[in-house]
């Protein structure tokens, strides 16, 4: 049988492969996978059950194989596409790739363009979707 932490860091491979042409690695990198590992950490329980399921999705299509997993692990599989995209992106190298300084956004932020507000105009038309608390 397959490792399970084995499979796992070849998925997330497949859902963010290594660029050459960025120059950047793939989320199956060493230190990103670690930082997966580390966001993880305190749904390890339900991350180990998905990943044992893992080996036996390898030879599917990515999406195939994401369908499954979503499917037989929703909220486990909502929290390792989190910690996956979450992880990557805080990477200096993915970083530096996407032409932002590698450092943390706060204290200094970051400047945005101008926005078009009037996006937003549809989502204040709705009516009122909560209830207002007693």
């Amino acid at each position: 049988m397959s490792d399970p932490l084995a499979a796992l860091r070849r998925f997330a491979g497949r859902l963010i492969p290594a660029s050459a042409e960025y120059d950047v690695p793939g989320a199956d990198d060493e230190r990103i996978f670690g930082e997966i590992l580390a966001a993880l950490g305190p749904s390890s329980a339900t991350i180990g059950a998905m990943a044992r399921d893992l080996p036996a999705l390898e030879a599917l299509d990515l999406p195939a194989t994401m369908q499954r997993l979503g499917e037989a692990h929703g909220p486990a599989f909502g929290a390792l596409i989190v910690a996956l995209t979450q992880s990557y992106y805080r990477d200096d190298r993915v970083m530096r790739s996407l032409g932002m300084e590698a450092r943390a956004p706060f204290p200094k932020g970051f400047e945005l363009g101008a926005s078009d507000w009037s996006l937003l105009e549809p989502v204040k038309a709705r009516p009122k979707l909560w209830r207002d608390a007693p």
